[in-house]
């Protein structure tokens, strides 16, 4: 039996719009994920990588939609080819299949070398603005998710020894976001 055609999108926030990606192309399964690029550890970046088997397909729009520095980059292509699937980045035009030239190798560390560098430039300009903001005291930080009560409840969980992971998931929060709340109780 022939392999899938896996499609894997990425977009920052779920106010851009994934659909430029790997537009008309017909594909078997398609992985949409809302998340930076920049963290190696996302749900269906994961997913895709546990569903793909021999002979599949993956399609990525390109290299910084699959991530933002070299070390996470060569991580999914290596774990890819190792289950006997293939990788193509179409904005590129480099397939990895395991039987691929040292060329596409040095192809593909420079366009990861780039992306990472481009993402590290976007964070400094951010970083930038922000200290500027702050000097011009327009910028207050980001607004707090919890209220007070949920501040009592979590105080109250705490003390009753509640795994910390079981009240994020109930305040819809993750565990690190959870040890900042902590950190001020």
């Amino acid at each position: 039996m022939p392999g899938k055609k896996i499609g894997y999108k990425r977009v920052s926030t779920p106010d851009q719009n994934p659909d430029r990606q790997l537009e008309n192309m017909e594909l078997d399964r398609v992985y949409i994920e809302y998340a930076s690029g920049s963290n190696y550890n996302r749900p269906l970046l994961k997913q895709m990588i546990d569903y793909i088997r021999d002979e599949d397909i993956v399609y990525v729009h390109s290299i910084d939609r699959i991530a933002r520095n070299l070390q996470d980059l060569m991580k999914i292509i290596d774990t890819v080819i190792s289950k006997g699937a293939q990788m193509i980045f179409i904005k590129e035009n480099l397939t990895f299949n395991g039987s691929d030239c040292h060329m596409s190798r040095l192809l593909l560390q420079i366009f990861g070398a780039v992306a990472e560098f481009e993402y590290g430039i976007i964070r400094e300009r951010q970083q930038e603005g922000i200290e500027k903001a702050k000097k011009l005291g327009r910028y207050a930080g980001r607004k707090k998710c919890l209220k007070p009560e949920q501040m009592d409840w979590i105080r109250e969980e705490i003390k009753a020894r509640r795994p910390r992971r079981e009240i994020a998931a109930e305040l819809g929060i993750c565990r690190h976001t959870l040890y900042k709340y902590i950190a001020r109780l």
